[in-house]
């Protein structure tokens, strides 16, 4: 299941953004037009073993000390991209939605991104992106919110 179908399949309202290709998030938010605290930027991690999705701003990069407090491991890092094609079958590499829980994934949300009305992301491919209400995010994915990045 792609990610529009898991969105349909929720009864979510949301808009298709095509564009230029683009590869980083910060791309994304020059490339929509829009502030890059408003583009959620997957990060996988593994923790202690565990595979997890960080959701966080664009403009924000992760915190691992307080990340590793927040999922309370020893150790946390990101993973290779080896590993990122065989946990998002159908994604090219960097563009995977933030949806851990389509992929068998916790997902982490950062709180900053609770100040924005939507959420702007990847849908598994680099030239295409979703405008999603966060709340309509926040009520399908119910992900777990804590604060764990630092602004660029």
């Amino acid at each position: 299941m792609n990610v529009m179908e898991y969105l349909d399949a929720s009864e979510s309202t949301y808009e298709i953004k095509r564009h230029r290709p683009v590869f980083t998030a910060q791309q994304m938010a020059q490339e929509e037009h829009i502030h890059g605290m408003n583009v959620a930027k997957p990060v996988i991690v593994k923790g202690d073993g565990l595979y997890y999705m960080c959701v966080l701003p664009a403009c924000c990069r992760v915190d691992f000390d307080a990340l590793k407090s927040v999922l309370e491991v020893s150790e946390v890092y990101l993973v290779d991209e080896k590993e990122l094609s065989d946990l998002f079958p159908g994604c090219q590499i960097g563009a995977e939605p933030p949806f851990g829980s389509l992929y068998g994934l916790p997902t982490i949300m950062d709180d900053r991104l609770n100040a924005d009305e939507y959420i702007v992301f990847q849908d598994g491919s680099h030239d295409e992106a979703i405008k999603l209400q966060l709340g309509e995010y926040l009520r399908i994915e119910c992900p777990r919110v804590f604060a764990f990045s630092k602004h660029l």
